[in-house]
C-alpha cells in the first residue's frame, strides 16, 4: 500500500544545532499517527516540515509518492489545525470555515455545499450565523477543524489543538476527532506532549526524544513491550516503576539486566515478607475507583502501586510487593529493552 506521507531521512538545522536527526516513517492512507514527547523534543517542528512551514535541511517528504519536499504549503494538499484557532473574529462560523475555498476562487454553490457538509460532521449547524466570540472554546476549535475539511485535503495535521481547552472539554474533544477520523477516513498526524490523548486516539504511536524516533508502534505495543526506559516511563500514567535490578535480589533477572520495571498495576500488596519488594507505606491517594499506594522500597526507592477500590492501610504499615514474573520488563546498561 502506498504512503499517504512518507519521510525518508529527514534533518532539521537551525545553524549549528540539529533538531530532526534523521527520521524515517511512512503513514498509511486512512491511519491517525501521534507525535507524542516532552517539549523540545521536535514533534511541532517536524509536523511544521511535514506542512511546509519549515524548510526540510535534509531528507525527502513525499505526499502521495510526490516529493513535496520544495513545495509551498499551499502545494502540498494538506490541512493544518493549530493550537490557536486562527479564526477571523469579524467573520461568521460559515464565512470562517468556507474562508480557504472562497480565497481559492471556488464557486459559491460549491462552497455553500462543502460549508454545510462539515457543519453537520462537527455539528455546527446551529452557530453558522455566529462569530467567535459568541463561541465556545470547544466550539472554537471545530470551527478550525471544520475550515481544514472542506478543503478535502490529502491529509490532516493537528498540532496540539486541545491544549487550550479545560479538562471537561478536552475529553470531549478528543471523542469528536476520533468520531470524525471514522467519518472521513483521512490520514491524520497528530502531535500531543499529552500521552493519554495519544493512546487513545492513534493507530500509531511515533515517540519523539531529542529530535529521533525512540519507538513507532500501536498504543498496546508502546504499553506492554517499551523499547527503551524512556518509552517505559512516558507511555503510561502513572508512570512505569524503574528500580535498579540490584535493589532487590531476590528477583530473578535476564543476564545483562541493570533496571527492573513493573506497571503500577501489575503490583500486589501482601504481608510484609510475603512477596520480593519488601517497603513501608508512604502516601495514599484514593481516586475513587482506584487507589495509588506509593511505597517506600529503601535502595529500590518509592514505588507506586495501583489498587481497584480502596484499601485498608496507614503510612508506615510494613508490606510487600509481588508481581507476576510475565509482567517484569528488564532493562540493560545502556537502556534498551531485554527481550
Amino acid at each position: 500500500m502506498n504512503a499517504q506521507v512518507e519521510l525518508k531521512a529527514v534533518e532539521k538545522w537551525f545553524g549549528e544545532a540539529q533538531v530532526i536527526k534523521g527520521v524515517d516513517l511512512a503513514v498509511a492512507p486512512g491511519e491517525f499517527v501521534v507525535f507524542v514527547g516532552p517539549s523540545g523534543c521536535g514533534k511541532s517542528t517536524l509536523l511544521r516540515m511535514i506542512a511546509g512551514l519549515e524548510e526540510t535541511s535534509r531528507g525527502q517528504i513525499l505526499v502521495e509518492g510526490r516529493d513535496a519536499t520544495a513545495e509551498p504549503p499551499s502545494k502540498r494538499g494538506l490541512a493544518m489545525v493549530f493550537q490557536s484557532y486562527a479564526l477571523y473574529p469579524h467573520l461568521t462560523v460559515r464565512e470562517n470555515v468556507g474562508f480557504p475555498l472562497k480565497a481559492a476562487g471556488m464557486p459559491k454553490d460549491e462552497i455553500a455545499r462543502r460549508v454545510d457538509e462539515a457543519a453537520r460532521a462537527l455539528r455546527l449547524d446551529a452557530y453558522l450565523d455566529r462569530r467567535p466570540r459568541d463561541l465556545s472554546g470547544g466550539q472554537r476549535q471545530r470551527v478550525a477543524i471544520g475550515r481544514s475539511i472542506v478543503r478535502q485535503p490529502t491529509a490532516f495535521l493537528f498540532d496540539e489543538p486541545l491544549s487550550n481547552l479545560d479538562a471537561a472539554l478536552r475529553v470531549e474533544m478528543r471523542y469528536e476527532i476520533a468520531k470524525l477520523h471514522q467519518q472521513l477516513g483521512t490520514a491524520m498526524i497528530y502531535v500531543t506532549h499529552d500521552q493519554i490523548e495519544a493512546m487513545t486516539l492513534a493507530d500509531r504511536i511515533v515517540v519523539l526524544e531529542f529530535g529521533k524516533i525512540a519507538q513507532v508502534g500501536t498504543p498496546r505495543e508502546l504499553y506492554t513491550a517499551p523499547a527503551n526506559l524512556f518509552v517505559a516511563q512516558f507511555i503510561g500514567s502513572p508512570k512505569m516503576n524503574v528500580f535498579d535490578a540490584s535493589a532487590v535480589p531476590a528477583i530473578p533477572t535476564p543476564a545483562g539486566t541493570d533496571k527492573i520495571g513493573l506497571r503500577p498495576e501489575h503490583l500486589t500488596i501482601h504481608e510484609a515478607g510475603e512477596a520480593p519488594i519488601a517497603g513501608q507505606v508512604d502516601v495514599l491517594e484514593y481516586l475513587g475507583a482506584d487507589t495509588f499506594v506509593i511505597v517506600d522500597c529503601a535502595a529500590a526507592g518509592r514505588i507506586t502501586a495501583r489498587v481497584q477500590g480502596e484499601v485498608d492501610l496507614a503510612p508506615g504499615t510494613p508490606i510487600s510487593l509481588g508481581f507476576d514474573p510475565a509482567d517484569l520488563r528488564a532493562f540493560g546498561a545502556d537502556g534498551l529493552a531485554i527481550r
